[in-house]
């Protein structure tokens, strides 16, 4: 199954555990390939995933010499002349690393220029993303910046959905609305709410009302598992079958999707 997802919320709200959770419940399925794409300055999705420290993680943007190889200008140049269309194909099986069917790539930040520079890591990033979005028969979760950076025009009307993660805090339901404004000025058709943390059906209630003209994908409950694991330096649910039953059904909806 090809499906295509990406995950937005402001910080905090637990956008990274609820990718690794997604991420990995796919993956149970040995049918399913699926690649999860840490696009996050504070990358923390290797571990989400449960993904040993001792395991070097360099980010696609500080791979200095195939940058350089692949566009034929040096990282942290600005200007001149590159390639804007780098072989960008067999970066994901070459420099991910792989726990239970899930392989992770670490994208990187920009260093200079800002986000939007033309610069030959920004060329790669872009390029990247088009590749696991627009050619890759794979699943692709992706752990966005607050927002929908790393994503542009050309893939965004291939991402089968946008998620916003939001908990019952109003500061997060805020947030919502100004994410999905930005999917949808690049093009986002499918863009849904997801609540975390809640505590019972009152925090559902106070999500459903607060956002009324947001499509709700499901509910995740309040977790002890996942705040000790937190504490003590773990992936929650080691055994991903022991995780909540509504993260099976947010699951089945997503593969409905392609149905």
């Amino acid at each position: 199954m090809s499906l295509k997802i990406a995950i937005g919320g402001k910080g905090g709200v637990g956008k990274t555990t609820v990718t690794s959770l997604l991420a990995r419940c796919l993956a149970a399925n040995e049918n399913n390939k699926v690649i999860a794409i840490d696009a996050d300055p504070v990358a923390n999705l290797a571990a989400a995933l449960g993904i040993s420290e001792e395991e070097p993680i360099i980010p696609i943007s500080g791979l200095t010499e195939l940058i350089e190889e692949r566009t034929g200008a040096k990282a942290g140049t600005i200007g001149g002349f590159f390639s804007l269309n780098p072989k960008v194909d067999d970066i994901p099986d070459k420099f991910s690393l792989m726990r239970d069917n899930v392989k992770l790539l670490v994208m990187g930040t920009v260093q200079s220029g800002g986000s939007g520079c033309i610069c030959p890591e920004s060329t790669i990033l872009k390029a990247l993303m088009n590749h696991l979005v627009l050619y890759r028969d794979d699943i692709v979760i992706m752990d966005m910046e607050a927002g929908v950076e790393h994503l542009g025009r050309a893939t965004s009307g291939s991402v089968d959905a946008l998620i916003i993660v939001v908990n019952p805090g109003s500061r997060s339901r805020v947030a919502a609305g100004q994410i999905r404004k930005l999917g949808t000025d690049i093009g986002i058709k499918n863009i849904v709410v997801l609540g975390n943390r809640v505590t019972g059906v009152e925090d559902e209630e106070l999500i459903r009302n607060s956002l009324p003209d947001f499509e709700i994908l499901g509910f995740l409950p309040d977790s002890a598992e996942i705040v000790a694991s937190d504490r003590e330096g773990r992936r929650p649910y080691e055994d991903i079958t022991d995780a909540p039953k509504e993260l099976f059904d947010i699951v089945r909806s997503l593969e409905n999707l392609k149905k």
